[in-house]
């Protein structure tokens, strides 16, 4: 029986496909805390059963993008913060090769905020 999470990701057409996939694999591989769940329509990630981030396609260009909760807390100048206070956003080209290595900072610095107490874990 196919999961409502792979659905999400396997009727999205390629690029975008093989792109989602590949940053849902790079999430999941962070942390053993790290889990994934549905949440709006949307892939989310939780750290230790906390939100932590979503996968996500522009409405107006159809690129993904990765949504950082707790955005604010972090400072990198790809993130975007739009009209959010809380959340920012760190846009993917599917063309090109993933910024593994932005990806991974990133997504360290998003969880440290939760290992280090910044965002409290019930």
């Amino acid at each position: 029986m196919i999961r409502e999470l792979d659905n999400y990701y396997f009727n999205k057409s390629e690029p975008n496909k093989s792109c989602l996939l590949a940053l849902r694999n790079i999430i999941l591989e962070q942390d053993p805390a790290v889990t994934e769940t549905m949440k709006w329509g949307m892939p989310g990630f939780c750290f230790k059963k906390k939100m932590f981030c979503y996968l996500w396609t522009d409405k107006k260009t159809g690129a993904p993008y990765m949504l950082f909760v707790e955005g604010k807390h972090i400072d990198h100048p790809q993130l975007e913060t739009g009209k959010r206070a809380r959340m920012k956003i760190f846009r993917v080209d599917p063309n090109q090769d993933l910024p593994v290595e932005t990806i991974n900072l990133l997504l360290t610095r998003a969880i440290e905020l939760y290992k280090n107490g910044t965002i409290k874990i019930k």
